[in-house]
């Protein structure tokens, strides 16, 4: 079975949504305007965004899966100029195959040891790396660049020429590099590393961060759902395209459903594998639940209405079993103690099991799309709160609501600011 995308207008969506005069819906939309917390944690948004664009102060680098989500609010902190010369440099930096790099950092910057860093003579200014063993690089992108040219009107972005072609030719390169150098014909889906839900970590490696001989290749939820958003988010820019790719798209949503959607179980299964697993034969990693994949899965229509339910009643319910603090909870239950040599992938430690708002701020965005805004507004209260707590954005949560990683994490920042917006559109449709 195939589910659109979602496209309807905010308009039609909270009209839906909306009940009679005086009716439950009222009391929602009235409480949501009488809360001060919402404004108080978008104006402090828009504060740790004017800051800069690395993804957070434990980062120097500008990283294209986060400045996909913060995009927008950034639009409303800098000139647009600033905005799309950022998104140029990751146009600069794409290989000769399409890929595009995970960030990049001014080359003055770069210290040997880390990373292995990629130049190009089209942007001398900086250096660029990439994460290979995750797969949404390319799909983060062509996402971001649609959020700028919606927001700001900018179709003549699209236009603009990098080393002799133009936005839109490269933007089609990146999603074709998914298709020749990431695509499994078996199963019709694109490939990355075994990572912990939408993680950029391995368990074969101390750091984790590239392919190696160790590799363990897997089809997940998150990488492949990534992959329609932006086909989708790409046709709508380049509508010329459409035959090409819409056939692409609706090929790979109907693979993921028949593929990685567990119909008994009511899931998505964490890992399809193409040369064996990481973990012990007689680990059931398929116990595990993955919030964050799921969260992008219904971004790009894969569940319907109920499914979407089943869903956030099963975070819940995590949630409830683990003792963390929201549905951000990465995933459940964790991997064990020394299932990946990363040190900080303990369980409920970073990626596996930690709790992030950067992931849990899209399932209320997503419950607010799907008709779900009561329920939104009290999943999102823990992680609105805990800004006011920590008076910032950090980057995830210990199982005790414990502030981890960066303090400005701007992704956070973005998807709470627009969670937000639906909330205030909401109650501005159905208040008396």
């Amino acid at each position: 079975m195939k589910y659109p995308l979602l496209f309807l207008s905010l308009a039609l969506v909270l009209s839906a949504c909306s009940g009679q005069p005086g009716g439950k819906t009222d009391a929602l939309a009235e409480q949501i305007r009488a809360d001060t917390t919402l404004p108080w944690v978008k104006q402090k948004a828009l504060e740790v965004v004017k800051t800069g664009f690395n993804a957070g102060d434990g980062y120097g680098e500008v990283w294209i899966r986060d400045y996909n989500t913060f995009i927008e609010l950034s639009m409303d902190a800098y000139e647009p100029e600033d905005i799309r010369e950022n998104l140029l440099v990751f146009f600069r930096l794409q290989g000769e195959d399409g890929n595009i790099i995970d960030g990049f950092i001014p080359a003055a910057k770069v210290q040997e040891g880390g990373y292995d860093y990629i130049y190009s003579d089209l942007e001398p200014r900086y250096a660029g790396h990439k994460n290979t063993v995750e797969t949404d690089q390319e799909a983060s992108l062509v996402q971001a660049v649609y959020k700028y040219v919606q927001k700001s009107g900018d179709q003549a972005f699209l236009d603009e020429e990098v080393g002799g072609q133009t936005v839109r030719q490269r933007m089609e390169r990146a999603l074709q590099f998914l298709m020749e150098e990431r695509y499994n014909e078996e199963y019709g889906l694109i490939w990355g590393a075994t990572t912990a839900d939408w993680g950029d970590v391995q368990p074969e490696h101390d750091w984790g961060v590239f392919l190696t001989g160790d590799t363990h290749y897997t089809l997940d939820i998150y990488d492949n759902a990534m992959f329609i958003i932006a086909i989708r988010n790409y046709m709508e820019l380049a509508p010329e395209q459409a035959a090409q790719w819409g056939p692409v798209a609706e090929a790979l949503a109907e693979n993921v459903r028949a593929h990685l959607w567990d119909e008994e179980h009511q899931k998505f299964i964490p890992h399809i594998y193409l040369n064996g697993s990481p973990f012990p034969e007689d680990f059931n990693e398929n116990a595990i639940f993955y919030h964050g994949g799921t969260a992008v899965a219904i971004e790009a229509g894969l569940l319907s209405k109920e499914e979407v339910k089943i869903s956030l009643d099963k975070m819940i319910r995590n949630v409830e079993a683990s003792g963390a603090p929201s549905i951000g909870l990465t995933l459940y239950p964790p991997y064990p103690e020394g299932f990946f040599k990363n040190k900080g992938m303990y369980p409920y430690g970073y990626q596996n099991g930690g709790d992030w708002t950067w992931f849990g701020g899209r399932m209320i965005r997503q419950l607010i799309l799907n008709g779900f805004v009561e329920e939104a507004y009290e999943q999102a209260r823990p992680m609105l709160e805990r800004v006011v707590k920590n008076d910032g954005f950090y980057e995830w949560y210990s199982i005790d609501n414990e502030p981890k990683g960066s303090g400005t994490f701007r992704g956070s920042a973005g998807v709470l600011y627009k969670a937000i917006e639906l909330f205030e559109s909401y109650a501005a449709e159905n208040s008396k």
